[in-house]
């Protein structure tokens, strides 16, 4: 037999989307940030010149935490919307874009791509503006939780292209903080 769902099956439906899809979307973020190094305690990184406007570290930590959560339940929201014309093709999107994010920490922190990092955030951008634009043929919601996603990305964008503006050599002494940050700590 089937039926339709009542409001109350949908939301707890939702509910239930939103406590998978946001802790594994943290979880990725937080595994690609974590296999990429801290950039705290990354000497090359520490010793990169940064434009003036660049935020202190603790700004990217609450930022991405935020950002992740609401990129989880924008997916949710999407992912529970069955029946929905470009709901297959907006989660495709959405999987594009994360898994194109979760590529730039190692790229940029461990392998010191700057400029390389700098073009895969444009990607990215053009990646989750066509995912947004998706998820709002969806749920408009979700695509609203998109917009900040969108502008922090135009942001790092922009400080990208400045720190390499003012490391035109890749930064400081590139090849000895690669060969330290590839080699395990001495016990």
């Amino acid at each position: 037999m089937r039926g339709v769902a009542s409001a109350g099956q949908l939301r707890w439906s939702l509910a239930r989307r939103v406590l998978v899809l946001v802790p594994l979307v943290l979880l990725l973020g937080s595994i690609s940030g974590r296999a990429a190094g801290s950039p705290a305690a990354n000497p090359w990184f520490m010793a990169l010149l940064k434009p003036d406007v660049y935020p202190p570290g603790v700004v990217f930590g609450i930022v991405w935490t935020l950002l992740y959560a609401m990129m989880g339940i924008a997916l949710a929201l999407v992912w529970n919307a069955r029946g929905a014309r470009w709901r297959g093709l907006a989660i495709i999107l959405f999987v594009l874009q994360l898994a194109a994010n979760l590529a730039w920490s190692p790229l940029f922190f461990r392998y010191q791509r700057i400029e390389e990092a700098f073009w895969l955030v444009v990607a990215i951008f053009v990646l989750a503006l066509a995912t947004m634009a998706c998820f709002a043929t969806v749920r408009r919601m979700a695509a609203a939780l998109m917009l900040p996603y969108l502008a922090w990305l135009a942001f790092a964008g922009l400080l990208i292209w400045r720190i390499h503006e003012l490391n035109p050599d890749g930064g400081p002494d590139v090849s000895i903080a690669r060969v330290s940050l590839a080699l395990p700590e001495p016990e």
